[in-house]
């Protein structure tokens, strides 16, 4: 007599493989779905069931110029006077060592004197230098920039990148093992980026090192472990399986062993290698920087050149209170040559025209350098005026929006709000600001914040788009 298959043999059969190992970790939350059999949330009615693939997908306009985003996330808030806003005349205080700005290969830009690669690629990017919104925390200053809307409200709100995974991911039909929002390397911790919309729209967080010997990409990559011995394993694990031989037309185990593909397509297969920084030549790995951050930056060219819609480098380090400028001539050398490659890279790919790079932290940081004690030499928190620069996707290369004051402290002219950036954004990637986003109470809520919220505008940023 056979015997009924119980659900907990069941699932201790799916648990036992890689497939469950790495549902439980999420990675494989995005194996390819048709849209026309998925369920969709937040698409009306109407629209579900139809192929996106051969549709506008909902929320996303015909007129995209970018496809995808590489957030380079200053996690900690770099200081706008060292970078991007140099003020040479407003003395020691402020500028301390680094006084002396360089030019650049855009006539009258000016950029620190530590970023000369940068200096020869700012006809690449444009420089926002009277970005604003006043807030001095890094959580809800963090939470600002990265989803436009003031703190302190009922709803938490979602990030760019999960706005993007939404409507350039899941919503046009994404196809591919690799999840449509990835962070290198950490999470970045502030707030929820998923918000409201829940799990789903988290992003992926890697975790490992991409400037070791092999990335170790959690769930995908097992420190210390070769592909021949995961595929061991695998053919053990197979082998030793009678359960999955003996019910081999049962529709929940063809569920776990769909799964299971697609968690070793992603150790195994074509798909995990877009990690795999060998296959780069050992010249160019050399150009980005033999760093975590240099070889993140790589890694991002690589995701967007597979059709990855958002990347965040969580880039952390520069929540600079104390020995400023010692941290400044190590770091900025750092960013300066993964940024520029990064640039140059994708430009002579011919993917900068279709990828949004967006660099800036959360704020800037005081212009005044606080060398009493304790900072000894620090700068603080400042949200009153800083810089953001984007490049590609449609924003155009060799300008500088806004101003601040001489010595860096206040707008001088065209404040420039979060919602603006984020907005500008939204238009080149093809996004409708007024779409509705998924709430799970059916709330009415758009992308970009309408007049109603109240919420402090300067306008988009036509003149770079």
């Amino acid at each position: 007599m056979t015997r009924a298959i119980s659900r907990r043999e069941v699932m201790r059969h799916s648990l036992c493989g890689a497939a469950g190992l790495l549902l439980a970790d999420g990675v494989v939350r995005s194996v390819p779905v048709r849209a026309s059999n998925a369920r969709v949330e937040g698409v009306p009615p109407s629209n579900r069931g139809q192929d996106t693939r051969d549709t506008t997908p909902y929320g996303v306009t015909t007129n995209a110029k970018a496809k995808s985003v590489i957030q380079i996330w200053m996690w900690g808030g770099p200081s706008h006077l060292d970078t991007f806003d140099p003020k040479p005349a407003a003395g020691y205080d402020y500028c301390g060592q680094l006084d002396k700005p360089i030019p650049t290969n855009v006539d009258g830009i000016m950029i620190g004197e530590l970023l000369p690669l940068l200096a020869k690629q700012a006809d690449k990017y444009s420089i926002i230098r009277s970005m604003t919104h006043g807030v001095n925390a890094h959580e809800t200053a963090s939470y600002m920039v990265q989803t436009g809307r003031p703190p302190g409200g009922r709803e938490v709100y979602p990030s760019v990148g999960a706005v993007v995974s939404l409507f350039k991911g899941y919503h046009a039909g994404y196809q591919g093992l690799i999840p449509p929002y990835i962070v290198l390397t950490q999470p970045q911790g502030r707030f929820s980026e998923a918000g409201f919309l829940g799990t789903r729209y988290k992003p992926f967080a890697t975790g490992g090192d991409p400037a070791q010997a092999r990335f170790a990409v959690e769930g995908v990559v097992a420190q210390g472990i070769t592909d021949q011995r995961q595929k061991d394993r695998r053919d053990l694990l197979h082998r030793l399986d009678t359960l999955g031989q003996a019910a081999q037309d049962s529709e929940p185990l063809k569920t776990f062993d769909q799964a299971e593909d697609g968690a070793y397509e992603l150790i195994l297969g074509d798909a995990g290698k877009v990690f795999d920084l060998t296959q780069e030549k050992n010249e160019l790995r050399d150009s980005y920087g033999r760093t975590t951050f240099g070889q993140a930056c790589l890694v991002a060219r690589r995701l967007v050149e597979r059709g990855v819609p958002y990347v965040t480098i969580n880039y952390s380090g520069w929540d600079t209170h104390k020995q400023h400028f010692q941290i400044m001539r190590r770091k900025l050398p750092e960013m300066d040559k993964g940024m520029a490659t990064l640039l140059q890279d994708l430009s002579e790919r011919g993917l900068l025209d279709s990828t949004i790079v967006w660099w800036s932290g959360e704020f800037g940081r005081t212009p005044k350098v606080q060398w009493e004690p304790p900072w000894n030499g620090g700068r603080g928190h400042y949200g009153n005026v800083f810089s953001a620069v984007v490049a590609g996707g449609g924003f155009k290369g060799g300008c500088v929006v806004g101003s601040s004051d001489d010595k860096g402290e206040e707008v001088k002219d065209r404040p420039v709000y979060p919602c603006d950036l984020i907005a500008s954004m939204y238009e080149l990637l093809g996004i409708d600001g007024n779409a509705k986003l998924p709430h799970p109470q059916g709330l009415d809520l758009r992308v970009t914040p309408t007049a109603a919220e109240g919420v402090k505008t300067g306008g988009r940023l036509k003149e770079i788009m």
